[in-house]
């Protein structure tokens, strides 16, 4: 019976690097690294042939834990034996899962900055994860509540597929009034009933949200400050499921159309001098180990050109310099890599410092994010309830709503079968009311607190309402006192409800 192994010299290094940051045992960290590898390459490791590094004596890798490693490969497996030299020695499963999980734990280590802390937390989100792939889905039935008239709870039946088209929700009210609060609540709700398997991606306008400690605590997320402390958003919004010439046509244009939408000083000029710099950037990395450019990449080909040309500065460089002085997203040259996925993380987006570029800042995410939902499997159902993967959570929405964003609005069209989300919170109904696309249409759950101005036309559309009855809400909705909501009724024989909303202080 083999009584040891020899792990490969880089999974050595990994391991090492790790123990002396974390201060971890060596034998801790290499159980991290095999079960993470289990978890994620399953019984399609990549069989190891290095043996270069330290050894590994099977009590310490094992101590107490055997039996139930046993357990554990053979359910991936699905096999009730393994003979010894292939569980544990030199050409065994668990040496090839050492060595692929030290490298999957040294990439996690390095896109979190070699922050110990950070490293934690994304490493049992992973697992959670991971796992949840093979949990029944939750039930996400939020207490959102009481009817000011018969004080009964109610309840926010989020993820029933029975009972709503989607999933989709719009926050309205003027500042002050309670909205933020109910939000953050309906959020921490979500992420502690789903196991933390549902995740949200944040765009905070005010800086008020980032700033909330105990909400960033029990929510498991993290906090992206741009412009502060030279902080920027480990993402390159120019990754690509593929780096064909189509795909890099078909992205490029795309990123013209979203520069054009934000911009009005954009023509048809600056569109296609952007397209042409995305291209030629393409061209420069596509030999490199990393084939897409960055910000820094772009403005230099356009400004190349333009002074070929003998063409003066005009808003695209002005708004490519910008890009990639600001530091806003991840570069070539930064120490940890771009995350390779948005829809397992939850993340804080705080954009209030920015004078410039909010909305192509949530534009660019907003892209990467409906990118890589196309490539998403289906959200899993069970018994009526689908799976939620992530919400995109849009602050301020109405800086987004006047925007022809082609992005946003496939994530809503499309996003129900992925488990692809979108929480809106604005100023008034009257901001979802766009020629070019029928945001009422496609909100399931609407909220309106105290506003000032609505009009009837758009208090009938959210709510689906008669005319009468809008045009009676009108003056109520500008009488409401914080904290008090109008939304549809879940009473076929009543048109609305009337509650008092929970607000996130009276609950954690």
């Amino acid at each position: 019976m083999a009584d040891r192994l020899y792990t490969s010299q880089k999974a050595d290094e990994y391991i090492n690097g790790l123990r002396m940051e974390s201060k971890l045992d060596k034998s801790v960290i290499a159980r991290m690294a095999c079960v993470l590898s289990i978890f994620q390459s399953g019984s399609n490791v990549p069989q190891s042939s290095n043996f270069g590094g330290n050894e590994m004596r099977r009590h310490s890798f094992f101590g107490d834990n055997e039996i139930f490693m046993k357990a554990l490969l053979s359910f991936t497996y699905q096999r009730s034996e393994f003979e010894d030299d292939e569980f544990f020695s030199n050409k065994s499963i668990i040496k090839s899962h050492i060595d692929n999980g030290a490298q999957i734990l040294w990439d996690l280590f390095e896109t979190q900055g070699q922050d110990v802390s950070r490293w934690y937390s994304a490493l049992i989100e992973k697992i959670e994860l991971k796992g949840a792939k093979e949990k029944l889905t939750k039930d996400l039935d939020i207490f959102i509540g009481r009817n000011i008239l018969t004080n009964d709870p109610l309840m926010m039946e989020l993820n029933n597929t029975q009972k709503h088209a989607n999933s989709h929700l719009a926050i309205m009210g003027k500042p002050g009034v309670g909205k933020t609060q109910f939000l953050l609540k309906i959020l921490a709700d979500i992420r502690v009933q789903s196991s933390y398997q549902t995740n949200f991606i944040f765009f905070d306008y005010k800086g008020d949200v980032v700033n909330n400690e105990g909400f960033i605590d029990i929510t498991r997320s993290r906090t992206y400050r741009l412009l502060q402390n030279n902080e920027s958003l480990p993402i390159n919004p120019f990754v690509l499921p593929a780096y064909d010439e189509q795909s890099i046509q078909v992205s490029a244009r795309e990123k013209a159309e979203s520069f054009a939408s934000i911009n009005s000083k954009f023509g048809v000029v600056q569109k296609g001098a952007l397209t042409e710099a995305i291209m030629a950037a393409y061209a420069k990395r596509a030999s490199s180990k990393e084939p897409y450019p960055d910000f820094q990449d772009i403005l230099e080909l356009a400004t190349m050109a333009y002074e070929e040309e003998g063409k003066r500065d005009d808003s695209l460089i002005e708004v490519l310099r910008d890009l990639a002085n600001f530091n806003l997203f991840w570069s070539h040259g930064h120490s940890v890599k771009p995350i390779d996925k948005l829809s397992n993380r939850s993340m804080i987006i705080d954009v209030h410092a920015m004078p410039v570029l909010k909305e192509l800042v949530g534009y660019l995410v907003i892209e990467r994010l409906y990118k890589e939902m196309t490539s998403l499997p289906d959200s899993p159902v069970k018994d009526g309830r689908r799976t939620l993967r992530t919400i995109l959570v849009i602050d301020e929405a109405h800086n987004y709503l006047g925007q022809k964003n082609i992005f946003l609005q496939r994530i809503i069209r499309e996003g129900r079968s992925k488990g692809i989300v979108v929480f809106f919170a604005s100023q008034s109904p009257n901001d979802y009311q766009q020629k070019f696309f029928n945001f009422q249409e496609l909100l399931e759950f609407a909220y309106i607190f105290q506003c000032e101005g609505v009009s009837a036309s758009s208090i009938q559309d959210i709510l689906g309402c008669s005319n009468k009855t809008a045009k009676d809400l009108q003056s109520e909705v500008a009488r409401l006192e914080p904290f008090q909501v109008i939304s549809r009724s879940g009473q076929k024989t009543e048109e609305f409800v009337k509650f008092s909303a929970e607000p996130y202080y009276k609950n954690y």
